[in-house]
């Protein structure tokens, strides 16, 4: 797929995801998030780049570590992503934090210019992973660090069948590679070869955990990377989808109509 066109399908379709993403994915994406920031070793006053942000999940946290002596950056391609994040940065009032729209191959911001790189759960959409690495790199001071997780391996993600189900009605390639940095050391041999040392890495296994079919379901296809392909379905390509994903996810579900979906996540650190 042409990296142009592919950062066209990320944009719009988190445009499309904002309004449902925190409420879907907030809970679910808390275990990774915290074990990156604790990975990250935030300290008072440092300068701080999270790229693709979202909604400031994570910059907001990382902007509480390093207290109003130090800076935040979020960084999003969605444009509506950005925007939710300001209006939620300003309802809490934190001053030293900013939000940009920007790509993460391409970081508008000179050599040398942050302590840390914070990237949560953005690297499995990006067209080059190694060129972004290289950007993150870049604008790292000597002796500086970069925390980063992904999801993990496929057959350790129960939701996983998203992609083809979705795929098979529409042609998305939202995310080709969505699960290549999490298999084996990936992850850590990229960071290797983009000039990173020290690199660490840590597995975790999850559970997202939805109430009903209903929250499975906006979940899996208006709240997260789908949500532009998704748009395009009409009413009973919609139902057929749902049912297909409701199968596949069968397994999982529990008394009362709740859903234990398996996860996983890899977590890694590298220092400049």
């Amino acid at each position: 797929m042409d990296p142009r066109l592919q950062r066209r399908v990320q944009r719009y379709g988190w445009d499309k995801a904002v309004e449902h993403y925190e409420n879907s994915w907030r809970t679910q994406l808390e275990p990774a998030q915290s074990r990156m920031i604790e990975m990250a070793d935030l300290r008072p006053g440092e300068r701080v780049l999270d790229v693709a942000c979202g909604t400031g999940l994570v910059t907001l946290r990382a902007a509480s570590a390093v207290g109003p002596g130090g800076e935040v950056v979020g960084t999003d391609i969605a444009e509506e992503m950005v925007r939710m994040a300001r209006e939620i940065s300003a309802r809490q009032g934190t001053s030293h934090v900013k939000y940009e729209r920007g790509e993460a191959e391409r970081i508008g911001f000179e050599d040398e210019s942050f302590d840390v790189v914070l990237c949560g759960l953005g690297m499995m959409y990006l067209p080059s992973p190694v060129e972004a690495l290289g950007e993150f790199r870049r604008v790292l001071r000597p002796d500086k660090r970069a925390s980063l997780a992904v999801w993990g391996k496929r057959s350790n993600c129960g939701w996983a069948d998203i992609f083809p189900i979705v795929d098979s009605r529409v042609q998305s390639e939202v995310c080709p590679a969505f699960f290549q940095l999490g298999a084996a050391d990936t992850l850590a041999q990229m960071m290797t070869a983009a000039g990173f040392r020290d690199v660490s890495v840590d597995r975790l296994r999850t559970t997202l955990h939805y109430e009903s079919e209903d929250e499975a379901l906006v979940a899996a296809f208006v709240g997260g990377p789908v949500a532009l392909a998704y748009s395009r379905f009409d009413d009973k390509t919609r139902e057929e989808a749902h049912a297909d994903y409701l199968a596949s996810i069968a397994s999982f579900r529990k008394d009362g109509g709740r859903y234990e979906i398996p996860g996983e996540f890899v977590v890694a650190r590298g220092e400049k």
